[in-house]
């Protein structure tokens, strides 16, 4: 696992720095697009570089998603669920009490039926 930029080979950090820099042209959504001459900008401004084939072919490669860059960032939710609820207070004896003066409903068993519709008993068509 690596922990810093540093323990990344060159290509690996170029290729991070591409992905990186087509999010944030995409996410931008400038009406040129994605371009190589773009990627390379914001490769410069971070501090990067970027050479000019790994640019056009990350370029490339983004201007091709059917429903552009930004379909990868798509919103955070709120999902998760709750937390649990708080312990029980004094009141657990008539919780008890009221859950043990109701009767039990029973299920009704399904007939029995096998895979050819026929009853449980031998003998059916098949």
């Amino acid at each position: 696992m690596y922990t810093s930029l540093a323990d990344l080979s060159d290509s690996q950090k170029e290729e991070m720095v591409a992905s990186l820099a087509c999010l944030l042209v995409g996410q931008n959504g400038s009406e040129e697009g994605i371009t190589a001459d773009s990627l390379k900008a914001v490769a410069d401004a971070s501090g990067n570089s970027l050479s000019p084939a790994i640019a056009t072919l990350y370029s490339s490669v983004a201007s091709q998603v059917p429903n552009g860059v930004k379909s990868y960032m798509l919103a955070p939710g709120g999902g998760g669920g709750g937390g649990g609820g708080g312990a029980a207070s004094g009141g657990a004896p008539a919780a008890a009490a009221a859950a043990a003066a109701e009767p039990e409903e029973e299920e009704a068993e399904a007939p029995a039926v096998d895979m050819f519709g026929g009853g449980g008993g031998g003998g059916g068509d098949y």
